[in-house]
């Protein structure tokens, strides 16, 4: 008997949301290439899904979309929070309609080890701690990325780029005693420098999720 040529199995992946604000894809093109500027390397050929919840039925070309955010080495998985219309437009596109909602977790978490660094992490390196936490005994500087499955302890300066819960765990977190990142993310939810401006930018802090965005949380000096 011939073996098989497939095999179907139920896996999970930590996928970006683009949650899009409105139809104007002039304004959307101009934005989406200022973020890009600013972490090239971190979105190219990034899955993402798109979610429509704040489009009105009739306002947006899905097609445009597609084709603006291909032109950009983006990759569509599917749409989500969609109106009927943008659901019709995403099926005769070929695009997956996806459900939004929590996910359940029926299994534990693996038990982690935790790699420690003892050095700085300059411009071009790059770290990953697979299946692990990761502390750092230094900065992480500019052009620097350093990733982790678990969470990520900077006891430094963040300057670099920081991606906790790379393998789709909501419960990492970043911290660092100065946090000022170009750009850091937890299981897929990222905010740029921009964002982080906005909170404890050179301060200790506390990078976590909530929900479907990130918060900053200051720590004592």
């Amino acid at each position: 008997m011939s073996k098989q040529s497939l095999e179907l199995k139920a896996t999970s992946f930590t996928l970006s949301v683009l949650h899009i604000k409105n139809h104007d894809l002039i304004a959307l093109a101009a934005e989406l290439d200022q973020k890009l500027s600013q972490a090239p390397q971190f979105f190219i050929g990034a899955p993402l899904v798109i979610n429509l919840k704040a489009v009105e039925k009739h306002d947006l070309d899905l097609s445009a979309l597609k084709s603006l955010l291909i032109d950009r080495q983006l990759i569509i998985v599917g749409i989500t929070e969609a109106s009927a219309a943008l659901i019709d437009q995403a099926r005769a596109l070929g695009l997956a309609v996806i459900k939004s909602g929590k996910q359940a977790t029926t299994a534990p978490l693996p038990q982690r080890e935790t790699k420690v660094v003892k050095q700085n992490v300059r411009s071009g390196q790059q770290i990953y701690a697979k299946n692990a936490d990761l502390v750092i005994f230094g900065a992480v500087g500019n052009g620097a990325e350093v990733i982790a499955d678990g969470s990520i302890h900077i006891y430094g300066a963040l300057r670099g780029k920081a991606m906790a819960g790379a393998a789709g765990d909501h419960n990492s977190v970043i911290i660092a005693n100065s946090l000022e990142a170009e750009l850091v993310s937890i299981s897929g939810q990222y905010w740029l420098a921009e964002h982080l401006q906005q909170h404890s930018l050179d301060k200790r802090a506390c990078i976590r999720r909530d929900g479907e965005s990130l918060m900053v949380e200051t720590l004592p000096q």
